[in-house]
């Protein structure tokens, strides 16, 4: 162990060396030579790196480099390692720059200032990344490190420029059932990750650390819960009594990489987020808008004066339901400008506690008139007048209809899945007895059957209800709704809608067959998606069986599964306090390390998912292949797309023409040694190329 740390320094060591010693060529180049793609050399450091017993006087740092630099992005790029009160000043001086320390340094400690991408040459911009300055103000400098991986635990895909936590074990309080260190403690040391979602943590102590991760969304440095996503581990490590690993510099993304020792599931945690009434509004006459800073809030009860409770309606609006719209079913000219009451619920205290509070409401509403409106009301006045002066009869404009009627229903319908509306107050009359659905003969005659259906409300919104029938595939129906059959609160009534559509044709879509082996006693979701990672369509309750997705349009597909420990038919994300982790969302990789899959109009695909190597433990050795099969998979991408190009270059050339093709082969040399690389054949001298 003693020998592997010795090597980690010196691979440490020749990751700063190459600022130093990554290009020869001139600042300038030649009119009409090319364009200068290297970052700028540095030349000389004073006080020099690795400095220990630093003291007030050495608080100035003066870095020099072989060409005139520019300092861009110092408060998104630059962080200290620990963190500073006071973060240093970064200033430009002749070929270099000035950092000065304004923080009272503490005492026998390795402090680290990261500048990430944030020294750029002055003519074209080229960054130098992974730049760090490292002092001690004792006799020693913390010289252990350790690697990791931040993923999206959803997306399952990588999370870039995550922050990386470390904290003391030995330091913090034991709370195993309530853990706020990330929130009420400073992290003893800091690293972050790169755009690939690894991280090389330095200049840390042979002692075991509790590490956590976020992502930080408003480049403010500090942990927002419910904002940013974060990340925990299970267990406390010592760097020190870690694994091995390989690190290198990436050629192609510029910046040092490595395998990671350390794997964090990324969420967004809203349990901790506190729960409060924001705000109350009253965006119209009969509806009150609450504001909660989190979902589901528990409300005891709400009391509006002169208002029975039996004509409050509640509307949960949003995905979240952090938003409730209550509507008031009552006459408009007996609602008051103003309304006061107060409402009954549980909230989080200044220090966190779950309390049943009352606090008062009081939401006013006065309708005013747009410039438009008064535009309109003026002409119609002028038209008016003028009708009288001329003896004529006046017939007001017709106005707009305001019911407001929206659905999901177009051209053409998945069989299995119908079609929803949704209108935008809650209705207080509904003659869902007058709607019809009608079947259309293929014919000629276009003969209409009326065919039963029927309406579910939607949980989530009262104001949207889905319609369900016997639906079959690739034939023609009409959707009708006679005039006046939907009344809503503000007393708006619909006009007739009637829309004509056609179900999936089978033959225009692919299909997907899976033959999944889950494990005994667990439940799945698996989730088709577009080649983006959105999801398309989804199953629940999965278990070992034979499933079929159908209707799959043409095009590239992914899958997603996800390990639904608590059966409820939803992807659960993580509790930072309670250390609970999310569920586990993977993509599915088949045999050949693929998980992008080709559908075509008409065709088959048939895919067996084993669960129990979808979802193997997240060991070091594991994390490294699913890392290495991605690499290979987007630098194979990489490769086809250039080969795609170059043989559209080449296509109307002669043969005489070809060496120029096989010229540009080289240019690919770097890209392709490093998948050679990745995947354990080919020189390690290319974009990935391991320093040992």
């Amino acid at each position: 162990m003693k020998n592997s740390t010795l090597i980690l320094k010196l691979a440490v060591t020749l990751l700063f060396l190459g600022a130093f010693l990554t290009r020869c060529a001139s600042i300038m180049s030649p009119e009409g030579g090319p364009k200068d793609t290297l970052p700028p050399v540095i030349t000389n450091i004073t006080p020099g790196n690795f400095k220990t017993n630093f003291t007030d006087k050495d608080k100035k740092i003066y870095i020099e480099f072989d060409e005139y630099v520019q300092i861009k992005d110092q408060n998104k790029e630059m962080f200290t390692s620990p963190a500073m009160k006071k973060m240093p000043l970064l200033t430009t001086r002749g070929k270099g720059i000035v950092i000065t320390i304004r923080d009272t340094l503490k005492e026998n400690t390795t402090y680290a200032i990261d500048l990430g991408s944030a020294i750029r040459d002055n003519n074209e911009g080229n960054p130098l990344n992974a730049m760090r300055y490292v002092f001690s103000t004792g006799e020693t400098i913390d010289s252990l490190i350790c690697s990791g991986y931040t993923a999206d635990s959803y997306k399952a895909d990588s999370v870039s420029r995550t922050f990386i936590w470390f904290f003391i074990a030995d330091s913090l309080p034991n709370t195993p059932d309530y853990d706020s260190t990330i929130f009420n403690r400073k992290p003893d040391v800091i690293a972050r990750a790169q755009n690939n979602g690894i991280f090389i943590a330095q200049n840390l102590k042979p002692v075991k650390y509790r590490i956590y991760a976020f992502g930080d969304k408003n480049d403010n440095q500090l942990y927002e819960p419910g904002t940013d996503l974060v990340g925990i581990l299970d267990s406390a490590y010592n760097p020190a009594q870690m694994q091995p690993f390989a690190i290198w510099f990436d050629s192609l993304r510029h910046y040092p990489s490595a395998d990671p020792q350390l794997y964090f599931r990324m969420f967004t945690d809203k349990a901790f987020k506190a729960q409060r009434l924001v705000e109350a509004t009253r965006p119209d006459c009969k509806q009150i808008t609450l504001y909660f800073n989190t979902a589901l809030p528990n409300i005891d009860s709400l009391r509006l004066d002169s208002i029975p409770s039996e004509k409050m309606i509640f509307d949960p609006r949003t995905k979240g339901k952090d938003t409730l719209n209550v509507w008031l079913n009552v006459p408009a000219e007996s609602l008051p400008d103003t309304i006061k009451g107060e409402i009954t619920y549980y909230k989080h205290d200044s220090i966190r506690q779950y309390i049943k509070t009352t606090e008062p409401i009081k939401v006013a509403w006065k309708k005013i008139e747009s410039k438009e409106e008064q535009k309109e009301r003026e002409k119609e006045e002028k038209e008016r007048a003028k009708a009288e002066q001329e003896g004529r009869e006046y017939t007001p404009k017709q106005k707009p209809n305001p019911f407001k009627y929206n659905s999901s229903l177009a051209d053409a319908v998945n069989p299995e899945r119908g079609f929803d509306f949704t209108v935008e107050y809650p209705l207080i009359a509904f003659d869902s007895a007058a709607v019809k659905l009608y079947k259309v003969s293929s014919d000629e005659k276009q003969t209409e059957t009326e065919i039963e259906r029927h309406f579910v409300r939607d949980t989530m919104h009262i104001g949207r209800y889905a319609v369900r029938a016997k639906w079959e595939n690739n034939t023609k129906y009409r959707f009708y709704i006679p005039k006046g059959t939907m009344t809503d609160i503000m007393e708006y009534q619909n006009d007739s809608i009637s829309k004509a559509f056609t179900t999936y044709d089978p033959e225009k879509y692919s299909k997907i067959v899976l033959t999944v082996n889950g494990e005994e006693g667990k439940e799945y979701i698996i989730q088709q998606t577009d080649n983006s990672g959105k999801m398309q369509q989804e199953l629940k309750g999965v278990v070992s069986g034979k499933y079929t997705i159908n209707f799959v349009s043409p095009g590239e597909i992914r899958i997603r599964i996800i390990e639904d420990n608590n059966r409820n038919g939803v992807w659960d994300a993580g509790d930072v306090v309670n250390r609970l982790q999310p569920e586990r969302s993977e993509m599915f990789i088949n045999e050949k390390g693929e998980d992008l899959f080709a559908t075509k109009a008409n065709w088959d695909i048939e895919i067996t998912i084993d669960m129990s190597d979808v979802f193997k433990p997240m060991t070091m050795e594991n994390v490294i292949k699913m890392l290495e099969d991605k690499e290979s998979s987007r630098l194979k991408k990489l490769y086809e797309e250039w080969e795609k190009r170059q043989s559209e270059m080449n296509k109307n050339q002669n043969a005489t023409n070809s060496g120029g093709m096989m010229g540009g082969m080289g240019g690919l040399g770097g890209m392709m040694g490093g998948l050679g690389g990745l995947t354990g054949s080919g020189s390690s001298s290319g974009s990935s190329g391991r320093l040992f």
